[in-house]
């Protein structure tokens, strides 16, 4: 068939892309079906080899060349690595290759395998890792972030690579990476191992439009110290629960600090969230608790290094201590948890941008926004480390990381046609990678 690139932009009706529609359609009930396989294999931080696995024979079944790219313990001394939680012994990200039938602009496809843990199981309307259809929604953990991206992809390679449509596609990699959740350590370990390309696309939610930016964000835990005793003898103790409740309410100043600064591409009040996602003390109730730590995630400028939101949130938790009769003379500690990303952008009128955004129009016949987010995604690693431009393009979801997550089934459908002809138009462009 004729693949010319005039064939596949502004918005022309043709019999390939029909072909095309009409096989992503027919294909799309095989991509709700690995869907729910992906997400029935729990993939929370340490346990995801099984849903890689599934990933893996999915893009063999496509002709993907696959690798297990092992992450090394060293990955956390890169720059721009965070903290990792767990050792890295048998864990690994799953690389798919795919030679090119045409030359052109090669392109990476990422996604991340990893979950966030379902709390509190009993107050889901169905069970978190048992894959439930509702109204047109697919509900389960991780269905919305992210695996729905992964169905959307290899909705989008099946149907180009059917026999009905036998696209020529150019050089393709597909990356399914660990430990996007916390550290970005996964994709980094790709990044570092040179699994590279000329452009990279992650499948993140993205509700149809184009993620091109995100805050820098930084884990830090604070830990409290108090005086421990037996419960009957509390009046003579400290509980560190309750010395930690001054740093606790001084959050929201912290808070107010940071987006004083703000990030002027994100259309919210507070675009630089401090979120207090774990607080951690004791181990007896008949006993005073000596230690409290506080799990702290910090969203900060662009313009900000690491050392620079870290020193931020010191000087007020020193400031909070100094108030304080307790903490003024046992001041809290603090230390780096997980991320340490950096903020990250690529330029809205980016050739990448305006490539994909022609690409939705063909296939949707409506303008995507070009946004940024008051959160991060590994395209800051291959924006920053690697200097590949990076953009986020996925489905339409519900309460990610939240109880109930769920994805709108269309929009996997729709994100495919986009995706679909990207793939198809992108060998053909020059100068896309800017």
């Amino acid at each position: 068939m004729d693949q010319s690139a005039d064939l596949l932009t502004k918005g022309r009706s043709s019999p390939l892309l029909d072909a095309l529609d009409e096989r992503i359609a027919a294909h799309a009930e095989e991509a709700f079906t690995f869907l729910e396989r992906l997400i029935a294999a729990d993939s929370t931080v340490g346990r995801e080899q099984s849903a890689l696995e599934i990933v893996a024979s999915e893009l063999d079944g496509l002709g993907f060349e696959i690798e297990r790219l092992p992450i090394p313990e060293a990955i956390a001394d890169v720059p721009g690595a965070g903290v990792p939680l767990l050792p890295y012994d048998g864990r690994y990200d799953v690389i798919g290759r795919r030679a090119g039938d045409i030359d052109g602009t090669s392109v990476l496809l990422n996604g991340h395998i990893d979950v966030v843990p379902a709390e509190e199981p009993r107050l889901w309307t169905s069970p978190p890792f048992e894959p439930d259809r509702r109204d047109g929604w697919l509900f389960g953990r991780g269905a919305g972030d992210m695996k729905c991206g992964f169905a959307m992809g290899v909705l989008a390679l099946r149907a180009l690579l059917d026999p009905a449509v036998d696209a020529e596609l150019g050089p393709l990699t597909f990356v399914a990476a660990i430990e996007e959740e916390y550290t970005g350590n996964g994709t980094l370990a790709s990044v570092e191992a040179g699994v590279l390309a000329d452009i990279a696309v992650l499948l993140e939610p993205t509700s149809l439009d184009l993620l091109v930016g995100g805050v820098g964000i930084l884990w830090l835990e604070i830990t409290v110290e108090g005086l421990a005793a037996h419960a009957e003898a509390a009046g003579g103790a400290t509980n560190a629960m309750l010395a930690a409740r001054p740093i606790i309410d001084s959050l929201a100043d912290l808070e107010r600090s940071l987006n004083a600064v703000g990030d002027p591409r994100i259309e919210t009040a507070e675009p630089l969230p401090v979120n207090l996602g774990t607080v951690q003390a004791g181990d007896w109730t008949s006993s005073v608790p000596s230690i409290a730590r506080l799990g702290i995630r910090v969203g900060y400028p662009p313009t900000w290094t690491v050392n620079q939101a870290e020193s931020h949130v010191r000087e007020h938790i020193a400031k909070v201590a100094a108030g304080d009769p307790w903490l003024k003379d046992h001041p809290p500690a603090v230390r780096q948890s997980g991320f340490r990303a950096l903020g990250y952008g690529l330029p809205v009128d980016h050739p990448l941008t305006l490539a994909l955004a022609e690409s939705h129009r063909d296939a949707h016949g409506t303008e995507p926004r070009a946004i940024a987010m008051a959160t991060t995604t590994d395209a800051r690693t291959y924006l920053d480390r690697a200097g590949i431009p990076a953009i986020c393009y996925g489905p339409h979801t519900a309460r990610i990381h939240g109880i109930d997550e769920a994805v709108e089934m269309t929009s996997i459908v729709d994100g495919a046609r986009t995706l679909a002809r990207f793939l198809l138009a992108v060998p053909h462009r020059r100068g896309i990678a800017g």
